[in-house]
C-alpha cells in the first residue's frame, strides 16, 4: 500500500489508555511499544493513562478524552480477552456513536498468520464516538506492535492511499 510523498503529513494527537490491575508506568510495556511507535511515526502523545479493568473508570477516562478538543484517536490495550475481568470491548460499545467492525476483523486475520487459532480469543475493537476514534487492542507487546504496525500506522498516516481515516477526520461530526 503505496505513501503518497507528494501529500503532507498530518500528525494525530493520540491518547494511550492501558487497561490493567496489575501493570504501572513503571512495567507498562504494551503502553511503552504503542507510544514509542506512535511518536517515531510522527504523532503527538496527547496524555497516556492506566486504569483498572473497570468498565465505569473506562468510561470515565474515554468520555474525558472524547470531549477534549485535544485529543483525536485513543488507543487503549488491554482488557480485549474473554476472561470476567476483560471489560473493554463493552466500555467501547457503551460511548460509541458507530463501530468499526473492520478494525477487529482485521486485525483477528492478520493474527491468525502468527499466532493461529489462538486469535479467537482476542476481542479488539473500535469505534467513532463524538468525533473521536477509538481503537481497542489486546494487552500483549506482540499484539500492540502488530495492530500497529499492520493496521494503525497505515490508516492513521494521512499519506496513505487508497483512502485513510485521518481524510474522514473533519467529516465524523456530520448528521
Amino acid at each position: 500500500m503505496p505513501i503518497d510523498e507528494a501529500a503532507a503529513f498530518r500528525p494525530v494527537r493520540i491518547a494511550v489508555l492501558t487497561i490493567s490491575d496489575t501493570r504501572s508506568f513503571a512495567d507498562d510495556r504494551s503502553g511503552d511499544t504503542l507510544v514509542g511507535r506512535l511518536m517515531s511515526a510522527g504523532h503527538e502523545l496527547a496524555d497516556r493513562a492506566i486504569v483498572p479493568d473497570d468498565p465505569e473508570l473506562i468510561m470515565g477516562k474515554l468520555h474525558a478524552w472524547i470531549d477534549d478538543p485535544l485529543v483525536d484517536c485513543i488507543i487503549t490495550t488491554g482488557g480485549t480477552g474473554v476472561t470476567g475481568r476483560d471489560v473493554t470491548p463493552e466500555a467501547l460499545e457503551r460511548v460509541a456513536d458507530k463501530m468499526i467492525p473492520g478494525f477487529g476483523e482485521l486485525f483477528r486475520w492478520l493474527s491468525y498468520a502468527k499466532i493461529g487459532t489462538s486469535t479467537i480469543q482476542s476481542r479488539a475493537t473500535a469505534c467513532v464516538a463524538r468525533g473521536t476514534y477509538i481503537f481497542a487492542l489486546p494487552g500483549s507487546t506482540g499484539a500492540v506492535k502488530d495492530g500497529w504496525d499492520d493496521i494503525l500506522a497505515h490508516q492513521l498516516d494521512s499519506r496513505f492511499r487508497p483512502c485513510n481515516l485521518v481524510e474522514l477526520m473533519p467529516r465524523l461530526m456530520e448528521r
